[in-house]
């Protein structure tokens, strides 16, 4: 019966590749980055849109990575164990950003008090990224990203997820086996490692202007202001029991690049312990549809440094969230709706007694909510709400420092508010795969807290909206 189980499961695997073969040859043309290189398989088998993963996209990464068909360099030592498994040509590419941007209104320059910056911004690149994304060894493979980032002028370590798998199978004598793969992974952002595009690293935007005002903060599990991606390090496992129910548990530790090390007073928001993350979902697939519904959360406590000794009272974030993805991929039309709902729980005793912030208890809750349409993978659109609100708190959201007399400009709040709420509106060009031409507009009706004069110098929410042109090619 077992032998009878693992070949259904291999039928079920080698159904999704033909299906992304099947898709692959009505599409207009094709991609070859790094996963491509590897499998043999078009950019469609393991994505509607990249990034946005398919089932089968979904199952490739809970599996490692290291589904290949590339000559292998292998090596067995004299008792017949296999001691090597390489592919014989790396499995890189590469992906470069060019963008424009411009928002509503100029923004101040920043040298030059009562001047203006220049009224939009090209960005030639934006950025570009190397991947290394594949196999390693049997069972064990990888993501890493190295990226370019224009606007700072570096290079620096992005996205990150090295992972091993392996497969179990189980069960009685009446034919109800179980399939589970139980996994390890050690990556470098909260959600970097989920399969589903609810989660923030991998959610939506997958793209936006580095350079346009953004709201005055975020979540610790989110990836925007108040994020821990790449300056955090995790060791996790999860298990996924019969292609239906998820579950993973990943302790982080801070690991900030660059500055003094080991870490002192000089860094900034420095994990103090472990702190945990977890993640369970559960997905069912049907037809050409799959529904996931799910939720996540992390526990940190950090030492705010920034010129304190990381000793003492620390400030303790609770992080609970919820999410739900639909997804159609039919032949000619593709449809995804994604579901986001985070909650954080904020004790900041090590903030108030540094005089950063005036509570010693904050919240923040944050609603996404984004519906997808593409036709044939080569034209498409996004419409997405997104929403932000908080305690009122004068020096954490306010302004620059506590002997500060007014709100700074742009990035503060008059009010002392974090609220944010706008939505996105977005058309998908794809002549190929591996090419996206992105028009993308967000507009904001609160930003930081009001609608008009939010940060006490004059500056509307709508002045912050932003134009958002991007060509976008992996390779």
């Amino acid at each position: 019966m077992v032998r009878s189980h693992r070949v259904s499961r291999c039928r079920y695997i080698l159904g999704w590749l033909g299906f992304g073969l099947c898709v692959t040859l009505a599409s207009p043309s094709w991609a070859v980055p790094s996963f491509a290189r590897q499998t043999g398989l078009a950019c469609a088998a393991c994505h509607t849109v990249f990034p946005e993963l398919t089932p089968f996209g979904r199952e490739f990464k809970l599996n490692g990575y290291v589904l290949d068909n590339i000559k292998q360099v292998t090596g067995i030592d004299t008792s017949g164990r296999q001691t090597l498994a390489i592919n014989s040509l790396p499995p890189i590419s590469m992906n470069v950003e060019i963008s424009y941007a411009r928002t509503g209104k100029p923004l101040p320059d920043s040298a030059i008090q009562g001047a203006l910056a220049k009224d939009g911004d090209f960005l030639f690149p934006e950025q570009v990224s190397f991947f290394y994304a594949g196999k390693i060894a049997d069972g064990l493979g990888a993501f890493i990203q190295l990226t370019y980032d224009g606007v700072g002028d570096h290079f620096g370590l992005d996205n990150t997820d090295i992972r091993y798998a392996h497969h179990f199978s189980f069960g009685g004598a009446n034919g109800n086996n179980h399939e589970l793969i139980f996994g390890v992974t050690l990556n470098n952002n909260p959600t970097v490692q989920d399969v589903w595009n609810t989660t923030p690293a991998w959610g939506y935007p997958f793209a936006s202007s580095p350079t346009a005002p953004g709201p005055a903060t975020s979540a610790k599990v989110d990836s925007g202001g108040g994020g821990f991606g790449q300056t955090v390090g995790g060791l996790g496992v999860y298990a996924w029991l019969d292609d239906h129910f998820y579950v993973e548990i990943t302790n982080y530790d801070s690991a900030i690049p660059g500055g003094a090390h080991p870490l002192d007073s000089t860094q900034s928001t420095v994990v103090n312990g472990l702190a945990p993350y977890w993640r369970v979902a559960y997905e069912q697939r049907w037809d050409r549809n799959s529904l996931e519904v799910g939720a996540f959360g992390l526990d940190a406590s950090t030492h705010p440094g920034a010129g304190t000794a990381l000793q003492g009272p620390t400030d303790k974030f609770k992080d609970e969230a919820a999410d739900v993805q639909y997804q159609f991929i039919g032949e000619n039309h593709f449809f995804t709706f994604l579901g986001t709902y985070i909650h954080e729980s904020q004790t900041l005793d090590a903030s108030v007694r540094d005089g950063f912030v005036a509570n010693d208890r904050n919240s923040l809750n944050t609603v996404k909510l984004t519906g997808e349409y593409y036709y044939k993978r080569l034209i498409g659109g996004t419409v997405s709400h997104f929403s932000t609100t908080g305690g009122n708190d004068p020096l954490l959201y306010g302004q620059v420092c506590a002997s500060c007399a007014t709100p700074a400009p742009v990035v503060g709040s008059a009010t002392g508010s974090p609220d944010a709420r706008g939505y996105i509106l977005e058309v998908d060009y794809l002549p190929w795969l591996n090419t996206k031409l992105q028009t993308q507009y967000v507009g904001y009706q609160k930003f930081n807290g009001g609608t008009t004069n939010y940060d006490g110098n004059g500056r509307s929410a709508s002045a912050n909206n932003t134009l958002y042109m991007l060509v976008w090619i992996a390779f």
